[in-house]
């Protein structure tokens, strides 16, 4: 062989084994999301988001409290992940999903829901449904808290409920921030919605609150028939005679003689529930309930309540015991308890709606009255609150 062939050969030989070497093996990309796939497997996918923001609302709902923080698929996601994860709590074992359960319309069917450790809630957990349809901004029971934002992290900074209290050696919800910061679907959730993965006390309340203001109840045998009529007094085509007579009850308020008993017209709900999105009217006072979970003292402050909206489930069994003190079990007893207000000694906050004489107002209500006025109120349930996926527990 020349000598020139031993050259190029010995050149070719040397350059396929520095290209060889040099060769970089392929890199291995990153599966996207990979921690929110691990966490909740086809439950939540950013590629594809649930309709949150683009829920019909029937022409008939007006009232809406959360214009300030309008709703988005995306921190509506985020904060239904936030509202059932256990590791809001300190030793992990309560979620706000744990006290508002879906099967009860995000109600508790205990007078007291369970906290971490040995710890209860002060007051029944509230029913969230419909929240967002209300004149009323204020949450709680007593209305302490000025928007439903504010109220989000309340009960997760409440010694009790969910322990971030910073009392008595408990971290407070610094530590928290920086507990949910460390979490790989909280990294991937973050920088998806926000652009970033900083977890702040306001993103938590915005999205929280996004998302159980998009927990709505519409689909109905009331909204049914409203569709059908021009207004809430006209008689309801799909309605039974019964449900049309008790919803005349329910909307006419009542006409007292000299010594407050009822002689003609209605009941009154109307006058506090006002339809058809049945919440509460921000000038509610006091109801005559002024009782404790504990039994004991008074408790003055309380004006709030939840939308009369699915009271019970469709199959007639009422979502919890009733009122803040959840010591009013059935719709018969709490009908029972505004046909025969007795005005507690010390009590000096009673809605003037519920003593037109300065006293507890006494209905005299017949059997048929009490039955026509529970046929209607059992139209105002619905079933997609209780079946809808895009509400449920993630973590399942």
């Amino acid at each position: 062989m020349r000598k020139t062939q031993i050259i190029t050969y010995s050149f070719l030989l040397i350059a396929a084994l520095v290209l060889g070497c040099s060769k970089s093996e392929p890199t291995a990309v990153a599966e996207p999301y990979a921690a929110i796939k691990a966490a909740f497997g086809s439950n939540i996918d950013l590629t594809s988001l649930n309709n949150y923001s683009k829920q019909s609302i029937p022409a008939y709902i007006l009232k809406d409290n959360g214009t300030g923080n309008p709703i988005t698929d995306a921190k509506a996601t985020l904060g239904r992940v936030l509202f059932y994860d256990k590791q809001l709590s300190i030793d992990n074992s309560i979620s706000c999903g744990s006290c508002h359960k879906q099967a009860f319309a995000f109600g508790d069917t205990a007078r007291a829901s369970s906290g971490v450790v040995t710890g209860k809630t002060a007051r029944h957990s509230m029913r969230l449904v419909n929240t967002r349809f209300s004149d009323e901004p204020k949450f709680f029971w007593d209305e302490r808290a000025a928007s439903l934002e504010i109220q989000t992290t309340k009960p997760i900074q409440d010694h009790a409920e969910m322990g971030f209290s910073g009392l008595e050696g408990r971290p407070n919800i610094a530590t928290l921030l920086t507990k949910l910061a460390g979490i790989g679907y909280y990294k991937e959730l973050f920088q998806s919605v926000y652009g970033d993965q900083q977890v702040s006390e306001p993103r938590l309340q915005e999205c929280l609150a996004q998302f159980i203001r998009s927990i709505q109840s519409f689909d109905s045998k009331f909204d049914a028939g409203r569709t059908l009529v021009n207004n809430d007094r006209a008689a309801f085509p799909n309605f039974t005679a019964r449900e049309n007579a008790g919803k005349d009850l329910y909307l006419s308020n009542p006409v007292f003689d000299a010594n407050s008993n009822r002689i003609s017209g209605g009941l009154g709900c109307n006058q506090c529930h006002k339809a058809p999105e049945f919440d509460i009217d921000p000038n509610s006072r006091n109801n005559g309930i002024i009782g404790t979970i504990a039994g004991t003292g008074i408790d003055l402050s309380v004006t709030r309540s939840p939308s009369l909206r699915d009271l019970m489930n469709l199959a007639g069994v009422e979502n919890g015991p009733f009122m803040h003190t959840g010591n009013l079990v059935g719709i018969q007893t709490v009908i029972g308890h505004y046909g025969n207000i007795n005005q507690a000694p010390g009590n000096n906050t009673l809605d003037r709606k519920l003593s037109p004489n300065g006293a507890g107002q006494h209905l005299i209500l017949t059997a048929q009255e009490v039955n026509d006025l529970i046929a209607f109120l059992k139209t105002l349930s619905g079933n997609s609150i209780y079946a809808d996926k895009k509400w449920s527990n993630p973590f399942l």
